[in-house]
């Protein structure tokens, strides 16, 4: 039976030898395929997460779960794969913590510093004694083209100190498609961020969108996981519209009406953008020895 890694070691050792490893969000049984599909057949490690909305879309945290293992029995997928809660609140993330995820997200940023630290120090206790990783979030990162907010060193060095084993910073990064004139990744605020927390793996959320050399250089800075989702639904969107527009859908005699043809072509765009991202970020391939000592059992604690 499959089962999911916290992906601490993973991560440690992307930050170590400046290369990223993809997080990205799955949003329906497609998605999931799509990406366990694209894990595999480029042999890269694999954190797969849901949000909120996108676990309520899909029918609850469990079912969520339940799917993406189910996925990787049938799929025999061998490579390792994280299961995480992408900006969960307190709730959220004691509930993944219970179901067995293997990661959460606990994203605070809208509390006072102090509060969010408390909390997050409650999550870690949790979520440490079931060997389960824990990311937070620092400063603000911009929704719908709306600018964010700075994360500071100093808070940096506060939530490392509380234990973190990721850390989600605001370095001018937006959520969403960016919007025309964006300034840009703070490279000098993320240099001192590296400096200040030099073993911590540092998260790139809306990775979507940035340019190549942007990338390239957030991770030879010290970005070490990257999640992507916009862009895969981007890839989705187009390569549905064409396949509609080419009038194949209304082609009786092959029932090219069929979700599963009609919804071929998204999904198999997925796993293109999700391999283009994989080649942007350097990840490495995995040999079977990796792969196999990644699956250590150890590593996740059962209730």
């Amino acid at each position: 039976m499959a089962y999911f890694v916290n992906g601490n070691d993973i991560f440690k050792k992307a930050r170590k030898e400046h290369y990223a490893v993809g997080a990205y969000n799955t949003n329906n049984l497609e998605w999931t395929r799509a990406l366990l599909r694209g894990a595999e057949e480029t042999r890269t490690p694999l954190l797969i997460q849901v949000s909120t909305g996108a676990a309520k879309y899909m029918g609850g945290y469990k079912l969520v779960k339940d799917l993406v293992e189910d996925s990787m029995d049938a799929m025999n997928i061998s490579v390792p794969v994280i299961l995480n809660l992408d900006h969960g609140d307190y709730d959220s993330a004691i509930e993944c913590i219970k179901l067995g995820y293997s990661s959460v997200m606990f994203d605070g940023h809208a509390l006072p510093t102090e509060e969010n630290l408390a909390k997050t120090k409650e999550i870690i206790k949790l979520a440490h004694e079931r060997g389960i990783s824990v990311e937070a979030e620092i400063g603000k990162i911009g929704e719908n083209q709306g600018a964010g907010e700075l994360a500071s060193v100093e808070d940096a060095k506060a939530f490392v100190a509380a234990g973190v084993d990721k850390l989600a910073c605001g370095i001018g990064n937006i959520h969403g498609v960016y919007p025309e004139g964006w300034s840009g990744l703070n490279f000098d605020r993320l240099k001192e961020i590296a400096e200040a927390v030099p073993e911590t793996p540092l998260v790139l959320h809306g990775g979507s969108g940035i340019p190549q050399d942007q990338i390239e250089k957030a991770i030879s800075l010290g970005i070490s996981k990257i999640n992507i989702n916009t862009e895969f639904q981007l890839a989705f969107q187009e390569a549905t519209r064409k396949y509609i527009e080419e009038g194949k859908d209304q082609d009786k005699s092959k029932k090219g009406y069929d979700p599963r043809k009609l919804l071929l072509p998204g999904t198999e765009a997925i796993t293109d953008s999700m391999k283009e991202m994989i080649s942007w970020m350097g990840t490495p391939s995995i040999d079977d020895k990796e792969a196999d000592a990644s699956f250590d059992r150890s590593s996740l604690n059962e209730e």
